[in-house]
Parts: C-alpha cells; structure tokens; sequence
C-alpha cells in the first residue's frame, strides 16, 4: 500500500428523503421536508459539521413517468442545485457546493454565468457536474423526440467545457477596480471577447460576471464510458465514480490518471472519488439490520422500474418472471458505464431479475458497505491507501439519519488515524480539495 500524505476528501450526495429508493417509506425519512430550505440548511450544517469538502446533488431535466413507477419513489422531486445552493451558502462558511448541468440541453453562456455568480455569492465553493444527461424524456421537454447520439453528446461537451471555460477566463484578475477619481469600475484592458465559432457555438463573449474567486468554480464529472474517461482527463478536477471492487476502482484510477499527461495535467490535478452507501451502526449486527429493514420495504414496481431505467429503458421488465436471469438486452443511447455495470454484476452473481433490483435499490452500481464504525474505516482506508480513490462521495441510505451517523460515527474513526482533516484547510473548494490555483494567463 501506498504511504499517502494526503488526506481523504469526502463529498455528501443528500437528495430528499435519502439514496436508497425505498429511503422515503422508512419512519425516520424526512419525506415530508423534501421541498423545505430548512431541512436542507440542516443538512448543510451536518455536512459541514463534519467537515466534508462538498454538498453534492444530481439533477434531472424530466420526470421520468415511465411504467408508472414514479409514483413510488421520491427520485426527481427537489430544487434546482444551483437555485438552493445559493440558499444553503447563507448558514454556511466552508462547505463546497456541487451543483449538476447537463452539456445537451443547457446554454454555455448561461451555466458559465450562473456558475460563476454561485461562486461569488458562496465565497469560492461552487462547483459545476459535467453531464451530457440520459434519457429520452428531457429530450422530448427541449423540443427534441429523443436523447442525441452518446458519441455526438460527448462532442459537444467538449467545446461546450471550452466555451464555458474561456468565458470564465474572460476576465483577468483586478479588473473590476471601482476607481471613484479616475471614472473606472472595469478595466477595459482586463476584460476579454470569446469569439468562439466552432461547431455547436457561437459565442462572442465576455462573460457579465467578473472572475470568481477560485479563478474557476471546480469541475466534477461522472462518466465513466471510454468517451467519458477521456473526457474527464482533459477537463475533469473531481470524478464521481461507481465501482464495486478494489480491483476494478484501482483500475478505473490507474486508467484515468494515465490520461492527464498528454493534457499537461498532472495526477495531483484530479480526485477521483467513488460514491459509497453505508451502513454503519455501533455493531455490525445493528448496521446489518438497518439494511435489512430497507431491503423489505422496496415496492417490486419501483425496482423493476429502476432497474428497467438503468439498463436502458427499452425493455419494461415487468413483463418477466422477476425470479428468472436478467435477459439480453439491447445496449443503448443512453448511461451505458451504468448499462455495463449492472449487466457485469447480474452475470458474475448469478442474479435473478429480483434479487437484481434489490441489489441496486440502494445505492444504484455504487459501492455499499455495511458495518460498525472500525469495519466502515478499514474499508475506507484500504481503497485509499491501494490508489483506488482519493477520496469518497458518500451516499446516505436514509436522510437525516445516516448523515448524522456518518458523521457521528465514522468521521471521528477517520480522524483517530490521521487519515482525515480535523479542520478545514482553505477558504475556498479548490483549497480544501487540495486543487491547484486557475491563473489566467494575461492577454498578449
């Protein structure tokens, strides 16, 4: 194992209810909060208590209504990111923000502008999850009648994170002087035109947000398919992955830190950090039974339509015997590293249709782990001293509950062996992540 100097770096994916799909039936959910700032300031606050890096939130552009099976679970329903980060950055001073925009179906100009000022307003801690989004039904909301082609979807993320970087870098450092006696508030000297004209784009710039405070908002990706990786060596500063064995996340982390180099980036310049849902209780018994209570309360609708989404959405699953193999199905448009994922885990375990859906009723392809507090760390460390992650996104079963027992429990765990900060670090995400500094160069 590595002798690493570093510290883990720990990321809070909080939506609604919790993680787990079956998360908003259990009595200790705060089903009915999920549309209250004040549960989520309370969130905030746990996170920060804890010392967390960043709040993290997925986002999508749809409902997805399909089968029916939304009825039964509380996923898609919550703010905007960016609109309730914004929010959540008035109780806190510390915690970083990770707020999901989709490349397809947003404007550069527009996430350049709003990313910044989220960045303003927060002091330095926003940061913006690249996505090229999944499905058919934000298509058919942009005026579209399906998802564009994954290969086409990863082109224009590319000049697209070009755009929307050359906006941010569009204003150089001290150009918003405020000079009373010489008439000045911008330097006009410091303020830059885009002119891009490329394929997708035509963007002329600059940017009406002067430069953040971080240079840039931090950039998260999670993709994980070829285009993906490859995307996230060119642009990514933080990865959310989904990986089930060290084996395969030691891979995954060697494969794309490989990547850096022909980008003049270097290891350090990226974090790649695994999502994990775990149970911790004070036994590994009680943890054990947290799990188990969960398990029971999955509907068979909302697993099947889970399941059926993350295998592509083509085929309804409910019409098979739930108690069969998962059968062959077509590779799609749409999350394909999620696809293969879920189709690996059926095959390699032996899972029926049902046991399939339970399996990923929890934390979706994401790593779960299930113990007391010395058994959640051993874990933890072992994938961070192996060079399988940097750090770890974790995913709470039930909210508020299993933040407050991740913290309570798990953090103190992690500080006993040096392993994790007792204080935060910086003022801003970049500083705490341990992510060097964006200089603009100055205009020739």
């Amino acid at each position: 194992m590595a002798n690493r100097q570093e510290k883990i770096r720990l990321g809070a994916f909080l939506p609604g209810a919790g993680q787990h799909i079956a998360a908003w039936r259990h009595p200790e959910s705060a089903k009915d909060q999920v549309l209250d700032i004040r549960y989520y300031q309370q969130l905030a606050k746990t996170a920060e208590r804890g010392l967390f890096d960043a709040f993290f939130l997925a986002d999508g552009l749809a409902l997805y209504t399909r089968n029916g099976t939304f009825s039964r679970t509380a996923f898609g329903i919550g703010f905007e990111p960016v609109t309730l980060f914004a929010a959540l950055a008035t109780v806190t001073e510390h915690l970083g923000f990770v707020a999901t925009a989709s490349t397809t179906y947003e404007d550069p100009y527009l996430l350049a502008r709003k990313f910044a000022s989220l960045d303003h307003i927060t002091g330095g801690r926003a940061a913006w999850n690249l996505v090229t989004t999944e499905s058919d039904e934000a298509a058919q909301n942009f005026s579209l009648q399906q998802h564009p082609d994954h290969a086409e979807r990863y082109r224009r993320a590319e000049e697209f994170y070009d755009v929307v970087t050359g906006l941010w870098d569009g204003w150089e450092e001290g150009a918003l002087v405020a000079d009373v006696e010489r008439a000045i508030f911008v330097d006009p000297q410091k303020v830059h035109r885009l002119d891009h004209n490329g394929q997708y784009y035509r963007v002329r710039g600059p940017l009406n947000v002067p430069r953040s405070p971080q240079g840039r908002p931090v950039v998260v990706q999670a993709g994980s398919s070829e285009a993906g990786r490859e995307l996230a060596g060119r642009t990514a500063e933080v990865i959310f992955t989904a990986q089930q064995s060290l084996a395969e996340a030691k891979a995954f982390y060697s494969d794309v830190k490989g990547r850096l180099a022909k980008y003049g980036r270097s290891p350090a310049d990226l974090k790649i950090m695994p999502g994990v849902q775990p149970y911790v209780a004070r036994t590994e018994a009680q943890a054990k039974a947290k799990y188990d209570e969960l398990q029971e309360l999955i509907h068979p609708d909302a697993g099947l339509g889970l399941l059926s989404g993350l295998t592509g959405g083509l085929v309804d699953l409910s019409t098979y015997d739930s108690d069969s193999p998962l059968p062959e199905l077509p590779v799609t448009n749409n999350n394909r590293s999620r696809q293969a994922l879920v189709y690996e885990i059926a095959r390699s375990r032996g899972f029926t249709i049902r046991e399939l859906y339970k399996w990923v009723a929890g934390a979706r392809g994401h790593w779960t782990i299930v113990g007391s507090p010395k058994q959640i760390a051993d874990q933890l460390e072992e994938w961070f001293t192996s060079e399988a992650a940097d750090g770890f996104n974790i995913m709470p079963p039930v909210l508020p509950r299993d933040i407050d027992d991740f913290v309570n429990l798990v953090v103190p765990e992690l500080q006993r062996r040096g392993l994790y900060r007792t204080a935060y670090e910086g003022a801003t995400l970049r500083e705490n992540l341990g992510l060097k500094a964006v200089v603009r160069a100055k205009a020739a």
